[in-house]
């Protein structure tokens, strides 16, 4: 079966170690059979929420950007994979501000599989953490009936290409493969 892959990179670097392995993921789900897209949250005009809970009434953001697109995206794929580079212990303002936007329609977000992709300079994967949570608490507590089905924590990795030479790249590969 071909499913859907919608990879969210949350880097603002062109070329970094975040979206090199967003490149992998992909080349793995397509490998397998699958339909992919990526969107590159930092070339996307996303406006802050600004907390008016105009969308707890209507079911809509009153912002009328790319945002749009994204929720288009997100509601037709199978799969969703968030990923960040790690900034002081948790995950971008560009995805963290996709992820506020979602209060509109993160409940119809139904039965999903969830790949998390984190990477950091730092060489202790603990440090990762927060990121992941940061994930697992949209996907956990928003997301009805979403399903993790694998994480990478790229670790050690700062200079832009350092994740290349590293077992990082493969393992992210193996991880698109097995989407199902």
């Amino acid at each position: 079966m071909c499913a859907k892959v919608l990879i969210l990179n949350g880097s603002p670097r062109r070329g970094g170690n975040t979206e090199i392995l967003c490149q992998r993921f992909a080349e793995g789900a397509r490998d397998a059979g699958h339909e992919v897209e990526t969107v590159r949250v930092c070339d996307k005009d996303i406006r802050y929420c600004t907390g008016c809970d105009s969308c707890v009434k209507t079911g809509r953001c009153v912002f009328k950007d790319d945002m749009e697109g994204i929720r288009d995206s997100m509601m037709a794929a199978d799969a969703i994979v968030f990923a960040s580079p790690v900034y002081f212990y948790t995950i971008t303002a560009q995805i963290k501000t996709l992820i506020d936007r979602m209060v509109p329609f993160y409940t119809k977000l139904h039965d999903k599989s969830v790949y998390i992709i984190v990477a950091a300079a730092d060489p202790e994967e603990s440090m990762l953490e927060l990121a992941v949570d940061a994930f697992r608490g949209l996907t956990r507590d928003c997301m009805e009936g979403a399903v993790e089905k694998g994480v990478i924590k790229a670790t050690g990795v700062w200079e832009k290409g350092a994740v290349e030479g590293t077992e990082f790249p493969k393992a992210t590969y193996q991880m698109g493969r097995s989407v199902e």
